[in-house]
C-alpha cells in the first residue's frame, strides 16, 4: 500500500509541474543483479520496474518491488526475501536522481548518448549517494532506451550475510538496468 501511495505522489508531482512531452515513463523496465561467489553465483531479475524520466531537467525516479525479483531456484528466492532483504519489512527499493549535464544532450532527435547519473539509492531503508555511467538512446518511435550497469556493496544497505556462508558469498553485487520509456500520457 505504501508503494502505491508513493507512486501516486510521484505521478501527481510530475503532473503538476511538467509538460507531458518532456516526461517519459515505464512500468515494465528490467533490473537484474549478479553476484559471483565461491559458493554459488547469484542472479535475479525484476521486470516490473516503474520509472519516470524528465528529458529537460534530467530528473529520474525508480521504484522496485523487492518481491518481484525472480531466481532460477525457489529456495534462493525465499532466502533472498526472508533472510537477506526482509522484503515484508522493506518492500521496495528506490532511486531518485538526475542525469548530469542533460542540457548537452538533444533527446528530440534519434541517437545514442553516454550519460553520467547521480542520485540517492535506497535499499532496506538505507540511503546512499551513488554515481554511475549509463546510456540513453532516442529511438525512432519516440521511445527512449536507458541502460546502466554499476556495483554496490551489500553492507552499505544493511544486508547481513550469516557467518556460516560469509566467506562464500560476494560482498558486492553488479546491478544492470534496462528500460524502455514511452512518452508519458496524462
Amino acid at each position: 500500500m505504501k508503494t502505491i501511495i508513493s507512486l501516486i505522489i510521484i505521478f501527481t508531482f510530475f503532473n503538476l509541474i511538467l509538460p507531458a512531452q518532456e516526461r517519459y515513463f515505464t512500468k515494465s523496465g528490467t533490473i537484474s543483479f549478479y553476484s559471483h561467489a565461491p559458493l554459488e553465483d547469484i542472479r535475479a531479475e525484476n521486470n516490473q520496474v516503474t520509472s519516470i524520466l524528465d528529458i529537460k531537467t534530467g530528473d529520474m525516479v525508480f521504484a522496485v518491488l523487492i518481491r518481484s525479483f525472480t531466481f532460477k531456484k525457489a529456495l534462493m528466492q525465499e532466502h533472498f526475501n526472508e533472510n537477506y532483504m526482509e522484503s515484508d519489512k522493506f518492500p521496495k527499493a528506490k532511486f531518485k536522481g538526475n542525469i548530469v549535464d542533460i542540457s548537452e544532450i538533444d533527446l528530440d532527435k534519434p541517437g545514442t548518448y553516454q550519460v553520467k547519473i547521480q542520485g540517492m539509492l535506497t535499499i532496506r531503508d538505507k540511503t546512499k549517494n551513488i554515481e554511475l555511467e549509463g546510456e540513453l538512446q532516442k529511438l525512432e518511435k519516440d521511445q527512449i532506451s536507458g541502460k546502466a550497469k554499476f556495483n554496490i556493496d551489500i553492507a552499505d544497505y544493511g544486508i547481513v550475510i550469516p557467518a556460516v556462508v560469509k566467506d562464500k558469498i560476494a560482498k558486492s553485487i553488479e546491478i544492470s538496468c534496462n528500460l524502455l520509456y514511452d512518452p508519458y500520457k496524462k
